[in-house]
């Protein structure tokens, strides 16, 4: 019965190939850090690491790595099961404990990624008399999480707060119930940073509330590094903060809902990836709590961090690159053809330096690019390799 399924995605797979979007998968032989050894055509070598969201390079900090070992003495290897049956440990309370004072909200629930949290809010908070305005370069796990509801759903050009407006009339006028606003803190394959404070004045404006999927802010945007509310000064006014452990706090896996007390307690009773997969394991929110005591000093990490963000885009704007504005760690360099992103991190990769072609479908037709994400734990000369690196595969490139 297979057989002629296999032949048509063997096509596809084909097709992906020739139209240069295939994505292949680097093999790492060493922990995630600043340099990595990556399986190259069987030659393994150590490379530059500017593909990671290992932003405040703590995924291999000595501090995480000891407490983690402590916590698989202390608490085991796994849960074995969905919470509300027998998988709720103390250090499971603990940490979103932290994490809602961190953030700044009245309570916080855990779940197993990021995706998830975002798959398990608008259809528990959300009916069909309910209305989700979202920013149009939303993640993916908000697209979905969206499609899972029944609320009437409304786009928003990115970050233009005329549009958004628009669209909160049109929701208000056609009667929506509860309105929910909804924005990445920062755009992933952008860098771009949305612009909360306007958004939350609009949301008040038209009674909606707000939420933040702020997975590539929590940690080091912001002076403290709680996030784009912290940013833009409205921690109090954000409703909904969702995010992931698996970036700037550790790098491993895990994500969490931070957010009302009250929409805290339904999600524990009625969120389905919630109730129905497992928590994240014991030893990731132990080390996920020491993370969160790094924070508290990480003030030099965040400067170096920001210091390297500035180096690389300066540099690499001096050299004639395209590199879309901003100030944040992820950095896209834009290529616009699919094959020639693809060939491009090829040759950089045979440089010493790994990074990533971004193509169709993670982002529109004709702008593949580059994403080059800097970490607190890249060196000044690291940086300067890298741009060289760049020069340089861009001139192979053009022979």
């Amino acid at each position: 019965m297979f057989t002629s399924v296999r032949d048509d995605l063997r096509t596809t797979l084909d097709e992906i190939r020739a139209a240069g979007l295939h994505k292949p998968e680097r093999v790492i032989g060493t922990p995630q850090s600043a340099t990595v050894a990556v399986t190259a055509g069987g030659q393994p070598g150590e490379v530059l690491n500017f593909c990671a969201n290992n932003y405040l390079g703590l995924a291999d900090h000595p501090e995480v790595i000891a407490a983690a070992h402590e916590a698989l003495d202390r608490w085991g290897y796994g849960m074995a099961s969905v919470r509300f049956i027998c998988g709720t440990q103390e250090v499971h309370k603990e940490l979103e404990a932290r994490l809602s004072s961190f953030l700044g909200q009245e309570d916080t629930i855990l779940y197993s990624s990021c995706f998830d949290a975002n798959g398990g809010v608008f259809e528990t908070l959300l009916g069909p008399e309910d209305a989700v305005i979202s920013d149009a370069l939303n993640h993916a796990s908000i697209i979905d999480g969206i499609r899972l509801s029944k609320a009437r759903r409304f786009r928003y050009a990115n970050r233009d707060m005329a549009d958004l407006e628009q669209q909160l009339k049109e929701a208000t006028e056609g009667g929506a119930r509860r309105k929910l606003v909804v924005t990445d803190g920062v755009f992933s394959m952008d860098g771009y940073v949305a612009p909360l404070d306007e958004i939350c004045d609009l949301a008040e404006r038209y009674d909606a509330m707000v939420m933040v999927d702020d997975s590539h802010a929590v940690g080091f945007v912001g002076p403290g590094g709680r996030g784009t509310p912290e940013l833009h000064g409205v921690m109090d006014r954000v409703d909904i903060i969702t995010g992931t452990l698996g970036k700037a706090l550790g790098g491993a896996s895990g994500g969490y809902v931070a957010a009302r007390a009250e929409i805290v307690a339904l999600l524990r009773q009625r969120s389905r990836p919630y109730l129905f997969s497992n928590t994240l394991a014991p030893v990731i929110a132990a080390a996920s709590l020491k993370v969160l005591d790094l924070l508290e000093s990480a003030g030099d990490l965040r400067e170096r961090l920001r210091a390297n963000t500035e180096l690389f885009r300066t540099r690499m704007t001096a050299e004639g690159f395209d590199i879309l504005p901003g100030d944040h760690a992820i950095a896209p360099v834009m290529i616009g053809d699919a094959s020639e992103a693809g060939r491009m991190a090829e040759l950089l990769l045979e440089r010493g330096v790994y990074v990533i072609g971004f193509s169709y479908p993670v982002v529109p037709q004709g702008q593949a690019r580059i994403r080059v994400q800097l970490s607190a734990a890249h060196s000044s000369d690291d940086v300067n390799r890298a741009v060289g690196a760049f020069v340089d595969a861009r001139a192979a490139l053009r022979n």
